[in-house]
């Protein structure tokens, strides 16, 4: 057996997964099937969504030498997609096509993130997943009422018109945002810029108790080997004797843990000592994802020990996105038209999101927030001792929540995020 063989001797099913437990999420009923067959569109839309997610974590990845990185793909496609609806012609396409969207209209853009909110919130009763999304209008700006009610009958959003100026207007959008985030994340604007003149925000939390809980009992502190070679003593949730699925690569080993009745999970991944974790996931694209997840099959591990974490991420994701090409639509010339008559004067000026994850015995509670402002200015033992990638994933539809790499389980807030580059409308 080779070294990493032996290493990753990785000792799921989801009821198999529980059938080994010391505890299991309460009234967690297997679900082995989504509740109706996904549309073509549908799977169009969750299929790009992944392709768009992971281009996007990679780059971040890449350029972001913070230890941590988590993003929600989801949320940030989703709150791209509810700016998409305001795109007009060069823009649209530009947009529509970073996404990943390939020909898809915007008709059925819409109705098939509609129906995965649906979809998603209401699939497994023993997890709470909740989907929010909300616009804020300048007053005084004029904008096309079609506008609004495309976001609202396809995402659900609340609209609001307010007065930008008013520091009571940035309260308002914070106390949303911790009331949709349960208080995971309390804020994500500071102010608004004078020249800003619409904000779009996406809000989703997570709340699952694995189908096969850790004892506390068996958490012990254990050495983790960062990406530079030093050493932290971090709090190690261990497991014995436990089926799970499992997976191998030419270069990593990954196993899959669920949460409730088996629709959603958290897949770690870590790579081999001679692959680091932030090279890998730079590295992963939608077919490697792919061959991943249809790589993972039932198999006993003797022991299974991944940290305990709680980490925050915050960063604006404007580099990340315009070189992905979306670029048009925060440069001058932008076409934002389909969003207000003076469309041609506005543009992207940010993407910020905030991410949030605490792993424990229990299980994983996370959170995530996309603000896009628009405004006149742009802008057999699997031992987890190393740098990791995380995925939380509903299985059955494929549909990535979050993704990110840890680096350093003992840092649990990455700092503001920094000033992003911007150009002048």
């Amino acid at each position: 057996m080779s070294l990493l063989a032996s290493r990753f001797a990785l000792p799921v099913v989801a009821a198999a997964f529980a059938a080994c437990s010391q505890s299991t999420a309460p009234g967690a009923d297997p679900i082995t099937e989504l509740p109706r067959p996904l549309t073509t569109a549908e799977q169009a839309l969750i299929g790009a969504s992944n392709v768009f997610g992971l281009e996007l974590v990679g780059r971040v990845a890449s350029a972001d030498a913070r230890p941590n990185v988590v993003l929600s793909p989801l949320s940030a496609s989703m709150a791209l997609g509810m700016t998409l609806n305001g795109a007009n012609a060069a823009t649209f396409d530009s947009m529509r096509a970073a996404l990943g969207f390939g020909e898809l209209t915007q008709a059925e853009i819409n109705d098939s993130y509609r129906e995965l909110i649906d979809l998603l919130t209401d699939l497994d009763p023993a997890v709470r997943f909740e989907i929010a999304n909300a616009v804020w209008a300048r007053e005084g700006v004029p904008f096309h009422p079609a506008f609004f009610d495309a976001v609202t009958a396809a995402f659900d959003a609340a609209v609001e018109s307010r007065d930008f100026a008013d520091p009571a207007t940035v309260d308002a959008i914070n106390a949303w945002v911790a009331s949709k985030t349960d208080g995971l994340i309390d804020s994500i604007v500071e102010e608004l810029d004078e020249t800003l003149v619409m904000l779009l925000v996406n809000a989703i939390y997570f709340d699952g108790a694995w189908t096969t809980q850790f004892d506390p009992a068996d958490t012990r502190e254990q050495p983790f080997t960062r990406e530079d070679g030093s050493t932290v003593e971090v709090p190690m949730m261990t497991m014995d004797a436990v089926e799970v699925n499992r997976g191998y690569g030419a270069d990593y080993s990954a196993v899959e843990l669920p949460y409730g009745g088996g629709a959603f999970s958290m897949v770690v991944v870590l790579p081999s000592e001679q692959t680091s974790a932030r090279s890998w996931l730079a590295g992963l694209d939608a077919g490697g994802w792919e061959e991943l997840v249809d790589g993972l099959t039932p198999g006993k591990l003797d022991l299974l020990a991944v940290p305990k974490y709680t980490v925050a991420f915050d960063a604006y994701l404007n580099d990340a996105l315009r070189d992905m090409g979306m670029d048009v639509a925060f440069r001058p010339g932008a076409d934002f038209t389909r969003m207000s008559p003076n469309g041609d004067q506005l543009c992207i000026d940010f993407v910020r999101q905030k991410t949030f994850m605490e792993v424990d015995e229990r299980g994983t509670r996370a959170a995530a927030v996309t603000a896009v402002g628009v405004g006149v200015t742009s802008f057999s033992a699997f031992v987890v001792d190393l740098p990791f990638v995380l995925a939380i994933r509903e299985r059955l539809s494929g549909a990535l929540l979050f993704m990110g790499l840890i680096g350093d389980p003992t840092m649990d807030e990455s700092g503001p995020a920094p000033s992003p580059s911007r150009d002048d409308c």
